[in-house]
């Protein structure tokens, strides 16, 4: 195919066969056996130039829609081969960022001498393309666009307080007791709330929390101090449920779980530097169950 396609597009065997670097002989001998092949005339050949049939016209065009595809996958192949290497440009939220992607950073540097991170925590909507984001962590669901996107997880939630604060209060059996507790929230567009899930049930919290903070970390802190019942995010309240200074309060009970995505632009090969933090993202997730 390799030769067909170079005879047609340098309209002479002589041509191709530079191209090709080999003789003129053999070039001819190729294209006549895909000929006898085929059972189909592909070229007219005279002394002064060269033509193509119509019915060589339809096998140049798949021809070359097919050693397309071929050097694509050995590009794809090429590219995954090659060790990340430049600077990687990731944005996420400060909360999330601070709490988990700057972990993933440092392991991420660790493997990777050749790669350099520049990370852009803000809550504002970051437009990836326009500002060269090479990774965007979002939690939550995705908007449509023409951006590509990978799961990475899921951030589960759970209740907690401090020993300190059960220590001094009534118990927490069921929900309905979270009324005469006091809680520490996390606002949200100004409401604060929680709506539990647990299996096929549904119970909606709606009270004046005792503190409320528009900060995952804050709320974590005031937590552990002994402020309330705290809803947090599993890998950030595991830890200290390990050191004794939170527990679980109402177990089974907790908000739906939160997708996590690395989003990115749509190209048709992923940088190997993407590719490769990703990857190590969707480990974490994997291999510490943050979700």
């Amino acid at each position: 195919m390799r030769v067909f396609v170079a005879v047609v597009t340098e309209e002479s065997f002589t041509a191709a066969a530079e191209r090709l670097e080999t003789d003129k002989a053999r070039v001819s001998r190729i294209v006549q056996r895909i000929e006898e092949k085929l059972g189909a005339r592909l070229l007219n050949r005279s002394t002064r130039r060269l033509s193509v049939t119509e019915v060589g016209r339809d096998y140049f065009e798949r021809a070359s829609s097919i050693l397309a595809a071929a050097e694509a996958a050995e590009a794809a192949v090429a590219r995954q081969s090659q060790e990340p290497m430049g600077r990687l440009k990731i944005t996420a939220t400060p909360e999330f960022g601070t709490v988990w992607v700057d972990d993933r950073i440092a392991a991420y540097l660790s493997e990777w001498p050749k790669v350099t991170v520049e990370a852009v925590y803000s809550n504002r909507f970051v437009d990836i393309i326009h500002e060269g984001i090479d990774v965007a962590i979002r939690i939550g669901a995705l908007a449509d666009s023409d951006l590509s996107a990978r799961k990475l997880g899921e951030i589960a939630y759970g209740l907690y307080a401090s020993p300190a604060y059960l220590k001094r209060t009534k118990a927490i059996r069921t929900v309905d007791d979270l009324k005469r507790h006091d809680l520490v929230m996390k606002t949200s567009s100004g409401r604060t709330s929680w709506t539990l899930v647990n299996g096929q049930a549904q119970e909606k919290v709606s009270q004046t929390p005792r503190c409320a903070f528009d900060n995952i970390v804050a709320v974590k802190n005031l937590t552990v101090s002994g402020l309330g019942v705290g809803l947090l995010p599993r890998f950030m309240a595991e830890p200290h449920v390990a050191e004794e200074t939170l527990v679980v309060v109402l177990p089974g009970w907790a908000s739906v779980p939160m997708p996590v995505h690395a989003v990115f632009a749509s190209t048709r090969y992923m940088d190997p530097k993407v590719r490769s933090f990703i990857d190590l993202c969707r480990d974490a997730f994997r291999d510490s169950s943050p979700a």
